[in-house]
């Protein structure tokens, strides 16, 4: 019994009143756009018609999954999303955790500004305007990079209608566009480190690259965790403008991946109910990678939960 005495979570709550009313419109969001729409999950086992709705569709089970699973397309879409994730994660993951300690041990703070604001730019600019830059640069007739490989003797390369070169091509674009903009929440971890630690180490005679690596990185190193824990959650989502914007039929062997094919088959010809599935199937996999890669960082002492 509590004797008529208000509880301490809700002295705290009442205390704290305003911070939890701007907690309202984000969880108006969540519900109204993450949860009330995992209902229609249900049109993933049902033969979806527009006209008889969700009650009306004919109930099909896994068929869906079935015919994705026996796909002859399936194993080629799954190796290519695992393969660019893989590389998304070996060389874009890091990029930000390097540009960022870069950025904090600029002294220069007009420089640093100037420098931050350059870097954020692309991540503003559409997928539409970077594809373009990027046919444009590698075009075999007008592209720069052709020009230089013609000026030193070499013939000019159709890049794009190249497999070999499609990933690279691909992860390289997406790296730059982001690159700037993931180092926002990395820059805010190390601006809450103690200025004292480096201090301290300065007078027991650390230079910069000590510093860095057993004052700064430790001090992230949480955050880089559960960076990387979320970002193993979507190792199937790779990203649907980039690569239908740059791919084409020569290319579809290595860079066609779920969003690319779901479009095509499921959309383009009206079956939303096998689109419902490859997303769901895609949805599942992430919360198996995400408690697996937690389970991971739980034996490093650094978790979600």
């Amino acid at each position: 019994m509590n004797n008529g005495k208000a509880s301490p979570v809700w002295l705290y709550m009442r205390k704290n009143k305003w911070l939890y009313l701007l907690l309202i419109p984000g969880f108006l969001y969540l519900f109204i756009f993450k949860y009330v729409p995992m209902f229609g999950i249900v049109i993933a086992f049902q033969d979806f018609n527009l006209l008889k709705g969700i009650t009306g569709s004919d109930w099909v089970g896994f068929e869906n999954f079935r015919y994705l699973f026996q796909s002859d397309d399936f194993f080629t879409i799954l190796r290519n999303s695992l393969i660019i994730s893989f590389y998304q994660v070996l060389f874009g993951f890091p990029a930000p955790i390097v540009l960022a300690i870069l950025l904090n041990e600029m002294r220069n703070l007009l420089f640093k500004r100037v420098a931050q604001t350059v870097l954020y730019l692309p991540h503003f600019i559409s997928w539409v305007v970077i594809a373009g830059i990027v046919i444009n640069t590698l075009s075999p007739s007008s592209g720069w990079v052709n020009r230089l490989i013609v000026d030193f003797g070499g013939e000019p390369i159709h890049f794009l209608l190249k497999p070999e070169y499609f990933r690279t091509i691909l992860v390289s674009a997406e790296i730059w566009k982001e690159l700037g903009w993931g180092t926002i929440i990395y820059l805010a971890a190390l601006t809450s480190v103690d200025p004292s630690l480096y201090e301290s180490a300065t007078i027991d005679g650390a230079n910069r690259l000590q510093k860095i690596w057993y004052i700064s990185l430790p001090s992230i190193a949480t955050t880089i965790v559960i960076i990387l824990i979320l970002r193993i959650g979507n190792i199937l989502d790779i990203g649907f403008e980039q690569i239908f914007l740059l791919y084409n039929p020569a290319t579809y062997k290595v860079a066609d991946v779920f969003e690319t094919y779901t479009y095509r088959v499921g959309l383009l010809e009206g079956r939303l109910s096998f689109t419902a599935a490859v997303g769901l199937f895609k949805s599942v996999v992430g919360l198996v990678m995400i408690v697996f890669a937690n389970r991971i960082a739980r034996l490093f002492g650094k978790s979600l939960w």
